[in-house]
């Protein structure tokens, strides 16, 4: 009597910022994940994501993990990339990647898709639902299954309202009020301020010329926080952060009676000064909203999105530029 034949492995990518993040994963979701991380993240051009370096860094990675699992020659089933920016710097990707990845890994059932699909896709899985991914910027998203809405995620300079970068500016700013004597300043983030970025009237040179302008002015964003119970300013700019963050939740929620929200991201460590604010605006915006915990990260949802496609079927709804399923409109 033969025995039955392991089952195959599925794939899921998290391409961001800080790197390429790949897991290797059974297809039953049952038995262990293997991940391993690309520390140098995808390079971005005129023409997009380049679908040149995410290959060279991807490959290798699969076959890393293929031989931890000491079965180098098993089939992957299928394979799900969720990248930042895939939106609207991805055609590259959606034109390249399918036949790449189907001549270097047999693989043909595949998905690509915004990174704010694959955070929904980990905190709530193929439910309808909302979902707001906050880290330096702030996008929601939700679906009823048949369509994806949107809001916000429009960059530092156009909304990410709400987001860590955000709330570091406005953090800044009320520093900046303070050193200048004008109305609306904050002694506590001037203080802060100081400490951790220098002096005040050295601010402009340091954050103008960087190229990775958002992330520093998220890194104040904790501050914020830090001063929050003591200092009204910095409170208040978490409430209004907080009501921005609920207006977008309640932008995307797909049902006028309320739907599944969760909190997926970095900027929500920050924790009470943040928490408290947003539960009470969830609450006032979407009354009948449920705030429910996120089930997993991005590259988890990857791995979903990817176990779907290998089995019981993706019911999460395809989008040109969002979810982009090849042969499935």
């Amino acid at each position: 009597m033969t025995s039955a034949p392991d089952p195959p492995f599925v794939v899921g990518v998290d391409s961001g910022g800080s790197g390429l993040r790949v897991a290797l994963g059974p297809v039953d979701a049952v038995r262990p994940v293997r991940t391993t991380v690309c520390a140098e993240p995808v390079r971005t051009g005129t023409d997009g994501i380049d679908a040149g370096h995410l290959l060279e860094q991807l490959l290798p990675a699969v076959s890393r993990l293929l031989e931890q699992t000491d079965r180098a020659g098993a089939a992957v089933a299928a394979l799900a990339v969720g990248a930042a920016g895939m939106a609207t710097l991805g055609d590259q990707l959606r034109a390249r990647l399918p036949g790449a990845l189907a001549d270097a890994l047999g693989v043909r059932r595949i998905a690509l898709a915004a990174d704010a699909v694959t955070a929904y896709a980990g905190a709530l899985g193929q439910r309808p639902g909302a979902v707001v991914a906050g880290g330096t910027g702030m996008i929601a998203l939700g679906t009823d299954l048949t369509s994806w809405r949107r809001a916000d995620g429009w960059g530092h300079l156009l909304g990410d309202s709400g987001g860590g970068a955000w709330i570091g500016r406005a953090g800044l700013d009320a520093a900046m009020r303070a050193h200048d004597g004008r109305r609306g300043g904050s002694p506590a983030l001037l203080t802060r301020s100081e400490a951790v970025l220098g002096p005040a009237t050295g601010l402009p040179g340091l954050l103008y010329p960087r190229t990775d302008r958002p992330a520093l002015l998220a890194s104040f964003a904790p501050e914020v926080a830090a001063c929050a119970d003591e200092d009204e300013v910095a409170a208040g700019i978490l409430r209004e952060a907080a009501a921005h963050i609920a207006e977008a939740a309640a932008a995307v929620c797909p049902s006028s009676d309320g739907c599944e929200v969760a909190l997926t991201g970095g900027l929500f460590r920050m924790g009470e000064p943040l928490l408290g604010p947003l539960r009470g605006e969830l609450a006032q915006q979407i009354p009948r909203a449920r705030v429910v915990p996120a089930q997993g990260d991005p590259l988890h949802g990857a791995l979903e999105v990817a176990r779907a496609l290998a089995g019981p079927g993706l019911r999460l709804p395809p989008h040109p530029s969002l979810l982009f399923v090849p042969g499935v409109t």
